[in-house]
C-alpha cells in the first residue's frame, strides 16, 4: 500500500553540513569536464549517425565547457522512433502496477542523487542551488505522484449497469510520444513530462534543448539503472529546426509534450496538425509556452509583504521562467511608494556564478542576452529606466536586475516576453483598471493579487484570467499536487501538470460491451 503523497522537502543550504555536502558535490561534477555525451536508442548508449557534436557550456563561465553532445539527424530520429514503436506492443501490455513499480524506483534513486542532479544544473543552466535543488524536488515530486496517479485511473471505470449486458470502460495509452522538455527546468519539466508518458504505457522519444542535454543524460541514465525496458525511453540530442521538426512531422509520432516560447509551441501545433503520408491518427498534442506575468498590488495591500513577491517572482532565476512576475501593475495611491520599496529590495541582490550560490546568475546564452538587452534598448524609448540596465560581468552572461517604470500598458516591454532579469511597472488608476490591465496581453498563464480586501480576491477570482491565480504571494514556485500548474490562452494548452487529470491527455478511452 502507497503512502499518501507528499511533496518532496527542499535542501536547507543553512545547514553546515548540507552546505558542505552540496560544495563535495559541485566539485565531483566538475571533474567530469568536459563530458563526451551519448545518444540513447532502444537500449544502447550510442553516437550519431552525423558525425557531428555540439557544445554545451556554462553560462556563469561562458569559456568552460560542460560537454560535447551528439548532433542527431533524422537518420537518428527515425531509428528513435522505429525503437519506441517496437517497444510500445509489449510495454503498453505492461501491467499498471509494473509500470507504477518503475517509476518509483526512479524516484527513490533520484533522491539518492539528488545533489549530483542539482549540480549539474548549476553548471549548464546557471541556477543557484536554492533554484537547483527546487527543480530537483520537482521532478522527484513528478516521479512519485505520477505514479500513484496511474493506479487511481487504472481497470474498469465505473459505468451505469444495463443488464443483460456485460459493460467496461478503461484507459489505454497512445503510443510513441516526442518529449521536447526547456533548458529553464531541465529536470523537472523534462522528468514530468516523461514519466507521464511512460507511467500510462506509452513510449517515449526525448529531445531536449540544446543548452541542457547533460542533465537530460543523467536523468536517462537514471532510468536505465532502475531497469527501463529497451526502446521504451530513447534520448536524441540535437537542433530544434531539423531533428525536432522531424520527430513532430513523423507519421509514427503519436503524441507531443512541448514545453517552450510560445512561437515554437504554435509551429510545433501547425505541423502536428498536418497530416503526414502513412498517418494514421490526429496527433496530440500539450504545448505549455510562455507569459507576461503580472502582479496586481492594491492600495490596501501589504506593501512589505508585495514588494517581497514582486522581487521574488521578476529576478528569481534571473527571470527565467514562464511563471516570472515581468509586470507589476501597482494603483496611483501606493505606486510611487511600492516602487521604492521593489527598487530598494533589488538593489540588494547580487550577481555571479550559480555555483558559487549568488541570488540572481547568468542567463542562458548570448541569445539570450542579446535579447534582453535588445529590449533594455527598446525600453529606454519607451517608459523610464529606474534600475539596471546594462551587463553586470564579463566572464558570463550577466545582465542586472533591470526596472522600467510609468510603462504604458500597450508598450511592447509589457506584452513581450523578454525572459531576463527585467521588470515593468505599470500604474493603474484604480483596482478596477488594474485587473483590466492584468488581462490585457495575450497570454494567461500565472498572477499574483495582494489585497486585504475580501470583495477585491472575490473580483480577482472571477475576472483575472490566468491558469495559477495566486492570492498575497508570489506568483513563481508552484508545487506538483499543491497548484497543478498551465495556463490559458497563448500560455498554452491549459494541460495542469502535477494535477489529477494530466495522465488523461497521456491516454485514450475504449469501451467495450458485451450481451451476456
Amino acid at each position: 500500500m502507497l503512502k499518501e503523497f507528499t511533496n518532496e522537502p527542499f535542501t536547507d543550504f543553512s545547514i553546515p553540513e548540507n552546505r558542505k555536502e552540496m560544495e563535495k558535490t559541485l566539485k565531483k561534477v566538475h571533474s567530469a569536464f568536459p563530458e563526451k555525451g551519448r545518444l540513447y536508442i532502444d537500449g544502447k548508449w550510442v553516437e550519431s549517425a552525423s558525425g557531428e557534436t555540439f557544445t554545451s557550456i556554462n553560462p556563469s563561465k561562458k569559456e568552460e565547457i560542460i560537454g560535447h553532445y551528439q548532433k542527431g539527424n533524422e537518420k537518428d530520429g527515425e531509428r528513435a522512433l522505429e525503437a519506441a514503436t517496437k517497444a510500445f506492443e509489449e510495454w503498453r501490455f505492461y501491467p499498471p502496477e509494473e509500470r507504477a513499480a518503475l517509476i518509483l524506483k526512479a524516484a527513490k534513486r533520484m533522491r539518492e542523487r539528488k545533489n549530483e542532479l542539482s549540480a549539474w544544473m548549476v553548471y549548464e543552466t546557471g541556477k543557484n542551488w536554492a533554484e537547483a535543488d527546487g527543480d530537483t524536488a520537482e521532478a522527484i515530486d513528478y516521479l512519485e505522484y505520477y505514479p500513484r496517479q496511474m493506479l487511481r485511473l487504472s481497470g474498469n471505470q465505473p459505468l451505469t449497469p444495463y443488464p443483460p449486458e456485460f459493460n467496461e470502460y478503461y484507459y489505454i495509452p497512445l503510443g510513441p510520444v516526442v518529449v521536447i522538455p526547456p533548458w529553464n527546468f531541465p529536470a523537472a519539466i523534462l522528468v514530468g513530462m516523461t514519466s507521464a508518458a511512460l507511467v500510462t504505457g506509452n513510449t517515449v522519444v526525448l529531445k531536449p534543448a540544446s543548452d541542457s542535454p547533460g542533465v537530460a543524460t543523467r536523468v536517462v541514465e537514471l532510468f536505465e539503472e532502475v531497469g527501463i525496458p529497451k526502446g521504451v525511453l530513447n534520448l536524441v540530442t540535437g537542433p530544434g529546426a531539423s531533428l525536432g521538426n522531424y520527430l513532430v512531422t513523423h507519421p509514427k509520432t503519436r503524441m507531443i509534450a512541448f514545453t517552450g516560447s510560445k512561437a515554437v509551441g504554435l509551429k510545433i501545433n501547425e505541423l502536428a496538425a498536418k497530416l503526414s503520408p502513412g498517418q494514421i491518427w490526429i496527433k496530440r498534442v500539450i504545448a505549455e509556452m510562455g507569459g507576461k506575468d503580472p502582479l496586481v498590488v492594491a492600495e490596501d495591500a501589504d506593501l512589505e509583504a508585495a514588494a517581497a513577491g514582486v522581487v521574488t517572482s521578476a529576478y528569481g532565476f534571473q527571470g527565467q521562467k514562464c511563471s516570472a512576475g515581468s509586470r507589476l501593475i501597482a494603483v496611483e495611491a501606493i505606486y510611487d511608494k511600492l516602487i521604492e520599496m521593489v527598487v530598494e529590495k533589488a538593489k540588494k541582490l547580487k550577481v555571479g556564478p550559480g555555483e558559487e550560490n549568488f541570488p540572481v546568475g547568468p542567463v542562458i546564452n548570448q541569445a539570450a542576452e542579446t535579447k534582453v538587452m535588445t529590449y533594455i534598448d527598446i525600453g529606454k524609448k519607451e517608459a523610464k529606466l529606474i534600475l539596471g540596465g546594462k551587463k553586470a560581468r564579463e566572464d558570463g552572461f550577466y545582465i542586472e536586475p533591470t526596472i522600467f517604470v510609468d510603462v504604458p500598458e500597450n508598450a511592447r516591454i509589457a506584452q513581450e516576453e523578454i525572459f531576463g532579469p527585467f521588470l515593468s511597472i505599470i500604474k493603474a488608476k484604480d483596482y478596477d483598471d488594474a485587473l483590466r490591465i492584468a488581462n490585457g496581453t495575450v497570454y494567461g498563464l500565472t498572477g499574483a493579487v495582494f489585497t486585504k480586501d475580501r470583495g477585491k480576491i472575490q473580483k480577482a477570482k472571477r475576472l483575472f484570467h490566468v491558469g495559477n491565480l495566486y492570492i498575497n504571494r508570489k506568483c513563481t514556485g508552484a508545487l506538483v499536487d499543491v497548484h497543478p500548474f498551465g495556463g490559458f490562452n497563448m500560455s498554452g494548452t491549459d494541460s495542469k501538470a502535477g494535477g489529477r487529470d494530466y495522465l488523461l491527455l497521456f491516454l485514450q478511452g475504449k469501451s467495450i460491451s458485451e450481451r451476456l
